[in-house]
């Protein structure tokens, strides 16, 4: 018997096989990265906890002070004197954590052995280190700006609320808005891109030692200070390193009467992009991220 032509000849055992699927190239790093912020809670929660504080101290001391005067100007002053120092507060917190989560971002994974289930994805080393890496140098930046901005908000709507039976407002040197982005210029320009070769060598460190990884980050540059002062008898090496930490605009702020004693950004754009040790200090982080993740390729469990 003949079976019609148009009738397709399947077996009815036999399944087509489903298309292949497609994974982006930028999945496995989004979800790299989100696996970082569920095991360390604390690099949101430790500056939120300061963040809560400040507005705590704000309410019983700074309100508290300023309703206890009767000069307005002196109210406003009070009132607006605690934002700049919220800031810089948060922003220390924030540096200091991204300095121990480095130190133990790639430790960590090799002392609870978890580093052999994360090897067994298909997951890149490359992949898995900038993961990291973007925590301090993207992820915490605009968290600490995200909680400055609002930390000062709420602080500029409780202080108007004060001063709103005697008819003023809280007034400051600049607008929110343009403190708002010196700040976020500040935090792209010093704490992602001028530190960046801090953070990369802590996780380079934290890929190579077995243990005391906050000495065997240290150790080193103390011993280059060390046999600098006694062959040479010079501390250039010091300097650098302070200079390295306390920022190129730390070089570049001009005090005044009258005037406030920091600023957010002291450095155009143009200036900080010709800054030679910019470029240099991308170049080591780019080295030491290499060295960090031919190291997780071949390091094995503690």
């Amino acid at each position: 018997m003949n079976t019609p032509s148009n009738i397709p000849n399947h077996s009815p055992l036999v399944s087509p096989e489903p298309p292949p699927t497609t994974v982006s190239a930028t999945r496995p790093f989004y979800w790299s990265v989100r696996r970082e912020l569920w095991e360390n809670r604390s690099i949101y929660i430790v500056p939120l906890a300061v963040a809560a504080i400040m507005l705590l101290g704000f309410l019983i001391a700074s309100i508290g002070r300023a309703m206890s005067l009767t000069d307005p100007a002196q109210r406003v002053a009070v009132l607006s004197e605690p934002n700049d120092f919220a800031a810089l507060l948060i922003m220390g917190t924030t540096f200091v954590v991204s300095i121990f989560y480095c130190l133990d971002a790639l430790h960590g994974e090799r002392r609870d052995r978890s580093i052999l289930f994360w090897k067994s994805l298909p997951i890149s080393d490359l992949t898995t280190v900038l993961s990291k890496a973007s925590i301090p140098l993207v992820v915490l930046p605009l968290l600490t700006f995200a909680i400055i901005v609002a930390t000062q908000l709420i602080m500029l709507l409780l202080g108007s609320a004060v001063l709103r039976g005697s008819g003023l407002s809280v007034t400051t040197h600049m607008s929110f808005f343009q403190m708002s982005g010196d700040l976020l210029y500040h935090l792209v320009t010093v704490h992602a891109l001028w530190y960046a070769p801090i953070y990369c060598w802590l996780l380079l460190v934290s890929g190579w030692a077995r243990r005391a990884t906050f000495l065997w980050a240290g150790l080193p540059l103390f011993a280059i200070a060390i046999i600098e002062r006694i062959v040479f008898g010079t501390s250039h090496f010091v300097a650098l390193l302070g200079y390295r930490i306390s920022g190129p605009e730390a070089y570049n702020v001009t005090v005044q009467s009258g005037d406030r004693m920091y600023s957010m950004a002291t450095l155009g754009l143009g200036e900080f992009l010709i800054t030679p040790g910019l470029w240099i200090g991308l170049a080591l982080a780019a080295i030491f991220l290499a060295a960090a993740v031919r190291l997780r390729r071949y390091r094995e469990p503690i």
